[in-house]
Order: structure tokens, then sequence, then C-alpha cells
């Protein structure tokens, strides 16, 4: 199943911080705010498009308050996507130019981050106009992004705002941090797993021998799926890449990972085209028994972020009967991937 299948969530949030004003103002310059349109598709923080007096387009993205619920690791989110576009750009990949973070603090109940806006329609929008050629040629060159990305080396793993507290000097360790804090978040907000909590908790300790075959800590984004990639074309020309979006989930660690937020539902290690493009800028990437272990244990902590988000966000209806359905079923899924690669 493709990711751009997933089922439509609820819409996010729209409370822009009207304390940012007077600094928008001063970052602006003479320029002025003539439109500002809410953009859907966000799930935690929310996101406007401000049109200028002098032609331009920005995107504004404004987290919710401190006090509202969150999970552990999304502490910071908007630090973590200034972080992640910086650092990106640096290796050529097209994404958001970081115009703005402001922490929140004494005066800033929210925190907030002022972006360039990227022209295009995301790529599960774009549906049916694209077709298999756009595809396979769209998949390659975002292989080749992605790979390009993975080549940043991070301080540490894990997740890299440090109130989160969820970094590591090494992956296992990390890992093992990032899991243990998604489980205690389900107990937290009372959510029951698919599988006994010992066991989801016991799988870096058994699994550990593979987790540390990632040695060093890679930039993944972790969330590059069709809906935070945006694809552009002129006229009737060719569609082409024009840039990664919503940087926020990101962490240093295995660049593995990657392949499991790109397509959530499925398996992107079966995509030639996308593993042509990745392997065309990192001929290394193999898929051994070892990495194959570490896809499944990655599936399993995506398929229970988002079934425990799913309370502190009050997802509700159709979206979340469906994610509850198949987070459980994507667990039990790899819990059985992974005994069989035990075996």
């Amino acid at each position: 199943m493709a990711a751009s299948a997933l089922p439509s969530p609820p819409p996010g949030s729209d409370n822009a911080d009207e304390s940012a004003a007077e600094l928008l103002r001063h970052l602006l310059g003479p320029a002025t705010v003539v439109r500002g349109t809410a953009l859907s598709g966000g799930l935690y923080n929310s996101a406007r498009l401000l049109e200028l007096s002098d032609g331009r387009h920005l995107v504004l993205k404004t987290a919710p308050p401190a006090s509202a619920p969150a999970l552990t690791h999304e502490r910071g989110l908007l630090g973590t996507e200034a972080l992640f576009h910086r650092l990106a750009a640096r290796t050529g990949a097209r994404v958001p130019t970081v115009l703005h973070h402001e922490p929140a603090g004494p005066g800033t109940p929210a925190e907030w981050l002022l972006l360039s806006y990227v022209d295009g329609t995301t790529w599960d929008a774009a549906g049916d106009r694209l077709t298999p050629a756009d595809r396979a040629a769209l998949r390659r060159r975002l292989g080749e992004s992605l790979a390009r990305i993975a080549t940043v080396t991070g301080p540490a793993y894990g997740y890299p705002q440090p109130a989160a507290g969820l970094s590591a000097p090494d992956w296992p360790a990390a890992f093992t941090a990032m899991l243990h804090a998604v489980l205690a978040d389900a107990s937290r907000f009372d959510v029951a797993l698919p599988a006994p909590t010992g066991l989801l908790a016991g799988l870096p300790v058994r699994f550990g021998h593979r987790l540390a075959e990632v040695r060093r800590p890679a930039l993944v984004h972790f969330d590059a799926w069709e809906g935070n990639v945006v694809v552009a074309r002129t006229g009737k020309g060719p569609w082409h890449l024009s840039g990664l979006i919503d940087g926020e989930r990101a962490f240093f660690g295995d660049p593995l990972a990657e392949l499991v937020g790109l397509d959530p539902l499925g398996a992107a290690e079966d995509d030639a085209d996308l593993l042509a493009g990745y392997r065309s800028v990192a001929p290394a990437l193999t898929l051994d028994t070892g990495a194959r272990v570490r896809l499944a244990l990655y599936r399993v902590y995506l398929a229970l972020v988002m079934r425990v988000e799913s309370v502190p966000r009050a997802y509700g209806g159709d979206f979340a009967a469906w994610l509850d359905t198949w987070s459980a079923d994507r667990v039990m899924e790899q819990l059985s991937v992974l005994d069989a690669l035990e075996a």
C-alpha cells in the first residue's frame, strides 16, 4: 500500500501566535503581509502561507503551547525542523530556507518558525497527473536527495533537542531510549498496546547486536512520505523534485530508517527506482539480514508512535478507527518478521 493511500487525517489546529507579530514585522522589513492562508496536512504544528506585499511567499509554522499534550520526542519540534533544513541545504538538497526560529520562552508561549515557500504541489496531491514514468524518475531523484542528506553526521545519536532527553553516544542506547519513551507515552495516555509492554521494551536488547552495526549518526528525515515531497513542472514539461518539507521528525541514526518513513504503510526497500537513486550516491547500501532486522524494528517504532499520538491529537471517526487497527496489525506483522529473521 503506497503512502499516498493514507486515509485523510483530521485537520491540524490553526492558532498562529499573535505575540510573534511584532518580531515578524521586523523580520519582514518594509514588506507587509497582505494575506495569510491556513495550510492543511499538519497533525501537530499549525502552518500559514503568508503572501507579502513584495510578492514573496513564506510559511509561518507555530507549535502548540508547551502545556498541550504531546509525546516525549515532540519537544522543540520546530527547532528540529530548523536544524534539519539548515543541515540538509548544505548537501544541495532542495529544502525550505530557514528565515527565523523563535523558541518558546518569556513573551513567546509557543515556538515558531519562518521558512521560504517551496513552489509546487505535494506528491500525493499531484495524484493521477503523474505517469508511471514520472513516478519512477521522481523516486530516483528522491533516493539521490535522501542519500545526500544522510551524509550529514550528527554529534550524537537520537533526537537532537536536549529537552526530549532522547540522545546517546551509540545507536543501540539511543534507539532504546526512543522506543522506551513511546511505550511510556502509551502508559501516560492510557493507550492499549498490541503486544506486551515487556516484549516490546526488550526488542533493543534482543537485537542489540544488529543495532550496533550502525556506526555513524546520519541525518534522517523519517517523514519523507509523498505528503512531504513537493513536485512541480513547467507547462507540460517533465515533473521535477521541487523540495522536501516538514523536517520536524528528524533524528540522527541509522540511514536505513529513512526507508520506513518514506513509505510508512509499505516497504520502500522494494522500490527499485528509489534504491537505484539512493545507491547512485551511496553504493554501499545493503539489505542483508541485519538491515532487515533493523527495518522491522523501525517499523514497530513508527507504528507505535502513530498509534499513541492518536490520543493527545484527539483523533476521531474513521481515521482513528483505521489507525487503531492498522497499527496493531503492523506491529504484530513486524514482530513475526523479527522472529523469522532471528530463526
